[in-house]
């Protein structure tokens, strides 16, 4: 247990590292799900070992010393006692990240849905009256396309159907459920905020690829997105814009779409399952010393 335990950690490092790099070599929508799926077990596998660290204060506490003493045994010590107590305080630390995380994606899809309310059931576009360009795909059952009319009158007819198809797309690929659970799992381990970060962008990118597709014209989804960057007034307004992230997105369109590469995938999927592993190691070695102890 005494390196088992560290091991998740190790990796999750690894992973952010990785990970932008990942982004630009393979498609987006593999890397996002690689990427997305390594980071929930890294974070779930950091949480666990957290987890053990802090268990082995449980030796700690007077009764169970007494005990022991009376018995005549020797309890284990796998950890410092100041490296549990740093454990506990992190995962207190975590779990209030969770919870903030959490109530702000229902908070930010109780907005979204509220400004959707008074339209029919089958209504796919709500168009809202505001100076300010944005546009959002809305999650739900059904889901919908929520734009401004700003954002709308600034772009020309080609370009309304790149933006329909942008949001088609998250829509269609359950792209929220990506980034609220790459979002959630950089909240339970701050190392991982790197790989949410890629995965953000990579849901764009997967997008705005399909609105290539669904047009059938690159060029003109460049111009789309570049055009509603101009009109944007804040950063992640429009599309999810941002000066550096829409420089890329509208230079990759320009370019053909990187390959699927399936070792690349498994390679980014063994770095989740590798701190998975390590935290079930350092449970069992966990449960081998308290066994031994008590025998």
């Amino acid at each position: 247990m005494r390196i088992d335990v560290y091991t998740p950690l190790l990796l999750s490092l690894l992973l952010a590292f990785v990970s932008p790099q990942v982004g630009l070599r393979l498609a987006p929508a593999p890397a996002a799900r690689a990427l997305t799926a390594a980071a929930v077990l890294a974070a779930g596998a950091t949480t666990w070992a957290l987890v053990l660290l802090t268990v082995t204060l449980v030796d700690e506490a007077p009764p169970v010393v007494a005990d022991a003493r009376e018995d005549g045994r020797v309890l284990p010590d796998p950890v410092p006692e100041v490296v549990a107590l740093a454990a506990l305080a992190v995962l207190a630390v975590a779990a209030c990240r969770v919870l903030r995380a959490v109530r702000a994606e229902r908070a930010t899809r109780r907005t979204l849905r509220r400004l959707c309310e008074g339209h029919p059931d089958g209504t796919e576009l709500v168009v809202a009256a505001s100076p300010t360009a944005q546009a959002f795909a809305v999650p739900g059952t059904p889901g919908r396309i929520l734009v401004t009319s700003a954002m709308l009158a600034a772009l020309r007819p080609a370009e309304r159907r790149v933006l329909l198809a942008h949001e088609r797309a998250h829509l269609a690929h359950r792209h929220s459920l990506l980034v609220h659970a790459v979002t959630l799992a950089a909240a339970a381990n701050p190392l991982l905020v790197p790989v949410r970060t890629t995965v953000a962008y990579l849901v764009e990118r997967w997008a705005d690829e399909q609105a290539a597709t669904a047009v059938g014209d690159r060029r003109t989804t460049a111009q789309a997105l570049a055009r509603a960057a101009l009109v944007a007034h804040r950063p992640g307004c429009a599309l999810h814009f941002s000066d550096r992230a829409v420089t890329r997105r509208v230079a990759a369109l320009q370019t053909a779409t990187p390959p699927h590469l399936r070792p690349i995938a498994a390679a980014v999927l063994a770095l989740g399952v590798l701190p998975a592993l390590g935290a079930a190691d350092a449970t069992g070695d966990l449960l081998q010393l308290l066994g031994s102890a008590l025998t």
